[in-house]
């Protein structure tokens, strides 16, 4: 998407400026190094790049930040350097950053920074978090077949049928196994006791 940017400085026109995709946060950056006005939304930072390029410059007012708490955080703030957790200042952050309010950490998200916090990955930053969250990253993918046995065993549990075992949780992992490597959908159902019956014969005492 941001491949064939240019940098800021080599742009010499609103026009082309807009032809590229900027995040929020990255507008705020350029304005603070202009010395303008960096808070606000990205709608409101567009126009003061405008301004710029039109030759009217908005300083920094002296309106307070309400964004304070986050503003020493930058795309490329390592997230192992920022204190980073899943608490409402960075659901705030990643409010502005994405426009998206309100804003929702997901699985993914949580399985890469899980795997950041176990490898002690000092590299891995906000921005590469941000790639994870809208799908442009192969970092790390939450595993969502835990969620599907456990739903799978408890069906099975709940099944009359399975009363007829006296070792359930070995008969759920046989038919478990058979349902998780075919193209079937991933859920349990009373005829797959039927369709299995030999394997869970051969396994089940």
């Amino acid at each position: 998407m941001t491949k064939n940017r240019p940098e800021f400085d080599k742009i010499t026109s609103f026009d082309e400026f807009n032809k590229y995709y900027w995040y929020r946060e990255e507008i705020s950056q350029i304005c603070r190094s202009l010395g303008l006005e960096y808070s606000g939304t990205k709608q409101e930072l567009n126009h003061i790049i405008e301004q710029y390029f039109k030759g009217n410059v908005i300083k920094k007012s002296s309106i307070k930040n309400e964004k304070k708490q986050v503003e020493n955080i930058t795309l490329d703030t390592p997230l192992l350097e920022c204190g980073f957790s899943f608490n409402a200042k960075f659901r705030e952050y990643f409010s502005i950053v994405t426009d998206i309010s309100p804003f929702k950490f997901t699985a993914d998200m949580a399985t890469a920074w899980r795997k950041v916090k176990r490898e002690k990955d000092g590299k891995f930053t906000i921005k590469d978090l941000l790639k994870v969250y809208y799908g442009e990253s192969d970092y790390a993918k939450y595993d969502n077949s835990v969620c599907q046995w456990n739903q799978f065993l408890k069906d099975f549990c709940a099944d009359e049928n399975s009363r007829n075992y006296s070792n359930k949780l070995k008969v759920a992992s046989i038919l478990w196994k058979e349902v998780r490597n075919s193209r079937n959908e991933k859920i349990y159902s009373k005829s797959l006791l039927t369709e299995y019956a030999g394997k869970i014969k051969e396994y089940h005492n």
